[in-house]
């Protein structure tokens, strides 16, 4: 992507794996809500050019000297992380908030190429039975995995998911896997609500047409939510997450705002709730949304909504641009 709206597609030199590196060709690349962000210059941390792509999947073509338990031809995703090692988020083991972090796709050369190279300890082999499209969705299932576990032991809990995007989709999974006792999941698309369905969220909830109160006691009764997870990057939802957790309950921001929401810091304080930060993930989350997608403990088919080959890239973009709510996960076929 060359500026804003603008992509161009160029011939450049096959890399070559050094020492501890893997060359993966790409197979299939999901389109995330951040790329759609960049295509309008509205991402604060990205600069032009830059080879967008960050959620993935791949086959491994060779692997360079020191790599031997890669063979040609195994199917792997990468975690798109580039972090320093020496920060102290870094030395006390959260590198997802690295002082210096760069995203592939971002601030470094993502995966929008036939072949990539990636260096062993980020590559993630998957199941040979996994499909490519699988392979493509772990990034965000991992994105997932982290935020709900940001939250802490959700077993027994009455959780709400606000946003039904496939974050949204994927957060109301992982927190059913995570044991919770209900998930409610609420949007203003009616679209999104029915692909919840289809994963297995039942209950769900159209700010359009209920508040989201109404439907806490339509399905709780007196109780309230224990958690709840904005994934909507909307303040209105925000602010429902606020006023309908209960009193010590737990508040994870997930969404991206475009602007600065306001929080009523009274009630936050009145009701000694507390709200949490979450940021991409870490390789253990990577490892769980691979054995979630495994297992079928999360479900994915329903989220994929259309494939672009890789010299569409442009047109994938522009369609969901068209198709607005109504559209969840793009895939860019790039085999």
């Amino acid at each position: 992507m060359t500026a804003p709206g603008q992509i161009e597609h160029r011939e450049v030199l096959a890399p070559n794996p050094q020492a501890g590196e893997v060359l993966v060709r790409i197979q299939r690349i999901g389109v995330c809500g951040s790329d759609i962000h960049v295509w309008h210059g509205r991402h604060p941390f990205t600069s032009y050019p830059v080879v967008q792509g960050h959620e993935f999947s791949a086959t491994v073509e060779e692997a360079g000297p020191g790599v031997s338990d890669l063979r040609p031809g195994t199917t792997v995703t990468v975690r798109p992380q580039i972090t320093c090692g020496k920060c102290a988020p870094c030395l006390r083991g959260d590198y997802n908030i690295c002082n210096n972090l760069k995203v592939q796709g971002f601030q470094a050369p993502g995966c929008a190429q036939d072949l990539f190279i990636a260096p062993r300890d980020r590559v993630v082999p998957l199941p040979d039975e996994m499909s490519f499209e699988d392979g493509a969705l772990v990034e965000p299932v991992a994105v997932a995995t982290h935020a709900t576990g940001r939250a802490g032991d959700l077993t027994g809990l009455n959780v709400a998911v606000l946003g039904a995007g496939t974050i949204g989709n994927l957060i109301a999974q992982a927190a059913r896997c995570r044991g919770a006792k209900t998930v409610l999941i609420s949007d203003t698309s009616q679209f999104r609500l029915e692909k919840a369905k289809a994963c297995g969220i039942d209950a769900t909830c159209n700010v359009r047409e209920e508040k989201l109160d109404a439907a806490a006691r339509r399905l709780l009764g007196d109780s309230a939510f224990d958690v709840a997870f904005e994934a909507a990057g909307s303040e209105m939802a925000l602010d429902d997450a606020v006023q309908n957790v209960r009193k010590g309950g737990k508040i994870v921001a997930v969404g991206v705002f475009d602007q600065k929401p306001r929080v009523d810091i009274s009630i936050l304080g009145d009701r000694e709730l507390c709200l949490i930060g979450t940021l991409m993930y870490k390789q253990q989350d990577y490892e769980q949304a691979v054995e979630w997608i495994a297992s079928g403990a999360i479900q994915t088919a329903p989220l994929i909504t259309k494939h672009f080959p890789f010299d569409r890239y442009a047109e994938a973009y522009a369609f969901i641009e068209q198709q607005g709510d109504k559209t969840l996960k793009v895939m860019i076929d790039v085999q």
